[in-house]
C-alpha cells in the first residue's frame, strides 16, 4: 500500500477498533505502532467486559451498553476474518455482596436491568449455596449474578484484530512511518499527558495497573468480582487477577508488593485459586481522562487531526462502538459522539 485514507497512531484496542471500522467502510488504513500491537495497557491479561449498573442511567452507560451488545457478533467476525481466537465469551459475572447497602442496591437493580438491558441480560440475586464452587466469598450469603457480562483475552484480541485488518488490506507498521491521509491519535496515556495551549490543563493522565495470570481451568464460567478485584477465567485454561489502580508510581512496567497483596486477597476470596501456578505478572499504564469518559473527535492538541483515547478500565467494552462512531465521524462527517465524550 503506497497511500492510505486514514493513518492511526497507536496499536492498542481503540486504535485497532477504529482502523477495523474504517477499513470495513471502504477506507485504506495504515496503523503505526512504535512498540508492538497491544504493547501498552491493551496487553493486560484481564479482559473484563462488564456493564455499568442499570441505575442512574446516562449517555456513557448507554454507549457502553450498545457497545457490549455488539460484542458477540463483532468478535466472531474478527475471528472469522483473522483465523485467530479473541477469547471472547459471554459468560456472565458473579459479584460478592458484603454489606446491607450493597444488598439493597442489588435488589433495586433487578428491575432496572429489565428496563435498561432488555433481552441482552438479567441482573439476579442468588443465594451463595445455589452456586457451584467457582464463586467469591460473600459476607451476607448473597451473590449478584448478571448474564450480560462477558470476557475477552486482551492479548489475543489485539493480535486477532490486527491480523483481520491486514487480511482486508490494511497496513500494520511497527516502528516509525510517515502518516498519510486523515490522522487519528489513539496513543493511550502518553497521548493524554499533554497540555493544550488554550486550556492549560491536561486531557488526562496515566493510572498504573498490575495484574497476575495463573494456570487454572475455569473455562466458560462467570467472571468474578469481589473486594475490588476482577478474576477472569479465560478459555485457554488460565485465570487473570487484577488490577491495582495507582495514581502515583515511579516505574511503569515493574510489579511490586501491591500486586502480591492483591493476589493474596484474591486467594482469600476465591480459595480454589490457592494452588494455581503463577504464569506471569504484568504492569502497565492505563489512559484516564479528566472526565473519566473516553475522549473522541477532533484532537484538541491539533484540530486538523483526530483523537480516540481514554478507554481506562472499560476500553475493550467500549471499543466496538468507539470504532464505529469514530469511523463515521472521520470518513463521512457523521457526528454521533456523545456530548460528554467530545474533545472540543
Amino acid at each position: 500500500m503506497s497511500m492510505a485514507d486514514v493513518t492511526i497512531y497507536g496499536g492498542g484496542i481503540l486504535g485497532l477498533a477504529t482502523a477495523w471500522s474504517c477499513i470495513k467502510k471502504g477506507a485504506r488504513v495504515r496503523v503505526i505502532e512504535k512498540l508492538g500491537v497491544g504493547y501498552g495497557s491493551s496487553g493486560s491479561p484481564v479482559g473484563a467486559l462488564a456493564p455499568h449498573t442499570p441505575d442512574n442511567w446516562n449517555e456513557k452507560k448507554q454507549f457502553q451498553f450498545e457497545s457490549l451488545a455488539l460484542g458477540k457478533s463483532y468478535w466472531a467476525e474478527i475471528e472469522r476474518v483473522s483465523g485467530l481466537p479473541t477469547g471472547y465469551v459471554k459468560c456472565g459475572r458473579l459479584q460478592a455482596v458484603q454489606d446491607q447497602r450493597t444488598l439493597l442496591l442489588a435488589k433495586a437493580r433487578v428491575e432496572g436491568a429489565k428496563k435498561r438491558w432488555g433481552e441482552e441480560g438479567n441482573w439476579n440475586l442468588l443465594r451463595h449455596g445455589e452456586v457451584n464452587d467457582w464463586k467469591p466469598r460473600s459476607s451476607l450469603d448473597f451473590l449478584i449474578y448478571d448474564t450480560f457480562s462477558a470476557i475477552i483475552n486482551p492479548r489475543f484480541a489485539c493480535i486477532s484484530l490486527a491480523k483481520a485488518i491486514s487480511n482486508l488490506g490494511g497496513e500494520i507498521i511497527i516502528g516509525e512511518a510517515e502518516p498519510v491521509g486523515k490522522v487519528i491519535y489513539a496513543t493511550g496515556a502518553i497521548g493524554l499527558d499533554a497540555t493544550p495551549e488554550k486550556s492549560g490543563s491536561k486531557l488526562g493522565t496515566g493510572v498504573k495497573g498490575q495484574a497476575i495470570l495463573v494456570r487454572y481451568n475455569a473455562s466458560g464460567l462467570p467472571q468474578l468480582f469481589v473486594d475490588g478485584i476482577y478474576i477472569i477465567p479465560h478459555l485457554n485454561g488460565t485465570v487473570a487477577i487484577g488490577s491495582t489502580s495507582e495514581k502515583i508510581f515511579l516505574n511503569t512496567s515493574s510489579t511490586d508488593s501491591q500486586l502480591e497483596e492483591l493476589y493474596h486477597r484474591a486467594i482469600d476470596n476465591v480459595p480454589l485459586l490457592k494452588h494455581a501456578k503463577i504464569l506471569s505478572r504484568w504492569a502497565g499504564v492505563r489512559a484516564r481522562t479528566s472526565s473519566r469518559s473516553p475522549i473522541m473527535g477532533r484532537n484538541p492538541l491539533n484540530p486538523s487531526s483526530y483523537i480516540a483515547n481514554g478507554g481506562y478500565k472499560i476500553g475493550f467494552s467500549m471499543a466496538p462502538k468507539i470504532g464505529e462512531v469514530m469511523a463515521d465521524f472521520i470518513l463521512f462527517d457523521k457526528d454521533e459522539i456523545p456530548k460528554s465524550f467530545k474533545s472540543l
